[in-house]
């Protein structure tokens, strides 16, 4: 099954064309990078796939089901989601055991292993040592990071990522990286992430999807250059 199949889109803002031809697939157990230059409608392309826009040609579509027939739970990050103002009340580790609270655990206390899920998450975007701190003492960069943290906490099937390592190190991307590796291969999620990072990312994803500037379109246009296998997809 695929849990995003994407056929010929093409989308356009009034008349003028910005993504053309258009197709690829993101598979359950499958960490996607899609990379383009600045400008190139990638977060354009994310939205169109979510249902956020819709395609003038073509089509987007997301599996309602996961691979048990569960549900599809998705997690969408955009690019800088955090918008916390410096009054919000909450500290990081109960922002991101909020997270927890999504799969099915309303009227209950957060057991081991949903206190293991929060902690490695945290860990994974380097503000594990600051979680008791106020969300509002926090810099952009961070809230960035608490806000990714959560996502992860939620346990969702399909990750949507735009760019989410903004801010970070090298050393945090890679341990992120390495989470997101550690999710697709060993829980078979689906991962689709916008990044910049191509160099560093290339060795922990399957596929490499890049968007390129079309020679006898308009200078907006877009279209899928190729769908590469990684140098070393299995390091």
């Amino acid at each position: 099954m695929h849990y995003i199949e994407v056929k010929d889109l093409s989308f356009y803002y009034d008349e003028e064309p910005v993504l053309e031809n258009i197709c690829f697939t993101v598979d359950p157990g499958e960490f996607v990078m899609l990379t383009g230059e600045n400008g190139a409608a990638k977060s354009t392309l994310l939205r169109n796939i979510l249902g956020l826009l819709t395609p003038n040609k073509g089509t987007a579509f997301i599996s309602p089901v996961n691979e048990r027939n569960e549900k599809l739970a998705i997690g969408y990050i955009p690019q800088q989601v955090a918008s916390f103002n410096a009054g919000f009340p909450s500290t990081v580790l109960e922002l991101v055991r909020s997270g927890r609270y999504q799969r099915n655990k309303w009227f209950k206390k957060l057991d081991v292993e949903d206190k293991e899920h929060v902690e490695r998450a945290l860990k994974s975007v380097g503000m594990w040592e600051m979680r008791y701190k106020k969300i509002g003492e926090l810099s952009g960069g961070q809230k960035q990071r608490i806000s990714l943290a959560r996502i992860f906490a939620t346990d969702p099937d399909l990750f949507v990522l735009d760019e989410p390592t903004t801010g970070m190190d090298l050393d945090s991307r890679r341990e992120f990286y390495e989470l997101l590796k550690h999710n697709s291969k060993v829980h078979s999620k689906g991962i689709l992430m916008v990044t910049h990072d191509h160099e560093d990312i290339k060795q922990y994803a399957d596929r490499h999807i890049q968007l390129v500037r079309k020679e006898d379109s308009p200078w907006r246009c877009f279209s899928m250059d190729s769908c590469k296998e990684p140098s070393n997809p299995h390091s």
